[in-house]
C-alpha cells in the first residue's frame, strides 16, 4: 500500500529509529512517545488490524510478540514489565491503518487507560 505510513517505514521510505527488524516484522520507536520506552512493532505485510488477521499469519503474529517482549526486556522493562497494546479500528483507538503493537514502559501505567 502506497499511501500506507507503516508500510512506508518498513520499506525504509520514512525515516524511523528502527530497534529490530527480520523478514517479516520491523520495531521502531513511537514519534509521539507515550512513556520513557515507546515502541511499536508491525509486520512487513499489509494488514489493516487485528480483526483482519488470517489463520497464514498465526507465525506472523508470534513473531511479533516474541519479538516485542526481547525488545521490551533490552529496553530495561523485564523487571517492572510494561503494557503491550493492540488498538483496533475507531473506537479501538487505532489512528494508523496497519496492524501494529504498542509496548510502553518504564512509568507506572494505570488502568482503566482513560
Amino acid at each position: 500500500m502506497d499511501s500506507c505510513l507503516f508500510c512506508r517505514i518498513a520499506n525504509h521510505e520514512v525515516p524511523s529509529d528502527i530497534l529490530y527488524e527480520d523478514d517479516s516484522i520491523v520495531a521502531f520507536r513511537d514519534i509521539s512517545p507515550q512513556a520513557p520506552v515507546h515502541f511499536l512493532v508491525i509486520p512487513k505485510k499489509h494488514i489493516n488490524n487485528i480483526m483482519e488477521i488470517e489463520e497464514s499469519d498465526k507465525e506472523l503474529l508470534g513473531n511479533i510478540l516474541f519479538n516485542a517482549q526481547k525488545i521490551a526486556k533490552t529496553e530495561g522493562c523485564e523487571e517492572k514489565g510494561a503494557r503491550f497494546v493492540l488498538n483496533c479500528k475507531t473506537d479501538g483507538g487505532q489512528t494508523v491503518g496497519h496492524l501494529h503493537l504498542h509496548v510502553l514502559g518504564k512509568r507506572m501505567l494505570y488502568w482503566p487507560p482513560g
